[in-house]
């Protein structure tokens, strides 16, 4: 019986897209029916494991995701038996909750299950029904997960000192932050959420005190409103100034924490590639910035 066709992956554009929000490795992609402990029934995503963490998107076009789950903390994946015969039902136990997944057929089933308990317990599971190019596959996906998380601990655990060499080149590696970082004032920030809409409303910013950061977003409640947010460092971690101020380990943790208070409502503002091609002179303009800035903190 012939192995039914993976699902196609998403078009470039959106792929690399997802990529600078989340500045994860994609390991697999499909359709998943999850059930959460706030759901009272199945919904449906576009699925992407990436690192440790599952992102789920509305659709497959979607390039900001709804929701996601980190399952590093995997204590266990159960299989349960099912009445459709057409599809497999697992569900992951962690720390804190119970998720169920439910896939299309039996056969992504076993790839699902098959890629989650290789990047959770960092080992090819032997009893999965996999095609031998799907074997071999996560072996590869195998390899690449342990590096990561060689490079992870070893940024985690670099000194101060050591972190202060490379600030230099960190214009040429900017990876490290998030996709709507841009290297502009209060007010520039303001004219670029308000001329294009379209591309996202929330943009990440150096503070006024050159040693912080802002976020800047643009709400449509009853009318278009500016407002602005002071993100503060605070040792390794950065704390964002609310009413209850809410402390978070990275920049990329305080963006997915405003997408996630609004639902979505809030999005990254990102140019995409057109668009980048007439905004180059900015971009190249902002290097200067980010690097003063850099120094300066």
């Amino acid at each position: 019986m012939m192995a039914k066709k993976p699902p196609k992956p998403a078009p470039r554009r959106i792929f690399q897209e997802r990529l600078k929000i989340t500045a994860l490795p994609l390991y697999f992609e499909g359709f998943l029916l999850v059930k959460r402990s706030e759901y009272q029934e199945y919904k449906q995503y576009w699925t992407e494991l990436r690192g440790t963490t599952l992102f789920f998107y509305n659709d497959k076009k979607s390039t900001i995701y709804v929701d996601k789950l980190d399952i590093i903390d995997l204590t266990c994946l159960n299989e349960q038996n099912s009445t459709d015969k057409n599809c497999a039902k697992f569900t992951l136990v962690l720390p804190k909750e119970e998720v169920q997944l439910k896939t299309e057929n039996t056969e992504s089933g076993e790839e699902w299950r098959g890629f989650i308990l290789t990047i959770t317990e960092l080992s090819v599971p032997q009893h999965v029904s996999l095609l031998p190019g799907q074997v071999i596959r996560l072996h590869e996906v195998l390899e690449k997960e342990k590096k990561r998380r060689i490079e992870t601990e070893r940024l985690s655990s670099t000194s101060p000192e050591e972190e202060r060499e490379p600030i230099e080149d960190y214009v040429d590696v900017l990876n490290p932050m998030p996709a709507c970082f841009y290297a502009v004032s209060r007010k520039e920030a303001t004219e670029m959420l308000e001329k294009n809409p379209s591309l996202g409303n929330m943009i990440l910013r150096p503070g006024s005190d050159s040693r912080n950061f802002s976020i800047t977003i643009r709400q449509e409640i009853d009318m278009p409103r500016i407002k602005h947010y002071k993100v503060m460092r605070v040792g390794k971690s950065y704390t964002i100034e609310l009413e209850k101020p809410v402390t978070l380990p990275n920049l990329f943790s305080v963006i997915d924490y405003f997408m996630k208070e609004t639902r979505g409502n809030l999005r990254p503002f990102i140019y995409s590639t057109d668009e980048n091609l007439g905004q180059e002179p900015m971009i190249e303009g902002q290097r200067e910035k980010l690097k003063k800035h850099l120094h300066t903190a």
